[in-house]
């Protein structure tokens, strides 16, 4: 089972949100996170691909770290381990958490209110359509925490998509 400590959820929580500030800070989109495993160790991080992969919208950071950790471990293992996100995994990234067969995700900002800071813009057509229906239809039980520390995460966001139109 993955690690339930309020303490450490903060602190691997905030780190996801550094790596989403690295990655705006790298000329990216600003989304990070990172796989812990049972023990809360931090096993892998990853930041927005959209500029490194030549602008490929599929890039997420959560859809890039789940199919490197599915490379890696098997679903009995990755059912142990805890996915740390900046922001609500979108249906895509949710699929992908599903199918590599991670069995916790906490999160910062909500997919709602990320859609409202991104409004239409068309580098981020923001779905509203949080990641806990979509794990719900699937057949694994997937545990979500969030939105927690939920104004922290949106500070990455601010004012980028913004910046971004100009």
């Amino acid at each position: 089972m993955p690690v339930f400590d309020e303490t450490r959820d903060e602190e691997l929580l905030r780190r996801s949100i550094a790596i989403a500030d690295e990655a705006r800070k790298g000329g990216d989109h600003p989304f990070g996170c990172l796989l812990a495993g049972p023990d809360g160790e931090v096993l892998m991080e990853q930041g927005n691909g959209y500029s490194a992969e030549g602008g490929d919208l599929t890039a997420h950071a959560e859809k890039l770290l789940a199919s490197r950790a599915a490379k890696k471990w098997k679903p009995e293992f990755l059912a142990s381990c805890t996915m740390f996100t900046s922001a609500e995994p979108c249906a895509m990234c949710s699929g992908a958490v599903y199918w590599a067969g991670i069995g916790r995700v906490v999160y910062g900002q909500s997919e709602r209110s990320l859609k409202e800071m991104t409004g239409g813009h068309p580098e981020n057509p923001t779905l509203d359509l949080p990641c806990r229906t979509v794990f719900a239809a699937g057949q694994r039980d997937i545990v979500v925490k969030g939105p927690f520390l939920a104004e922290e995460a949106a500070k990455v966001q601010a004012d980028f998509w913004k910046e971004r139109e100009g």
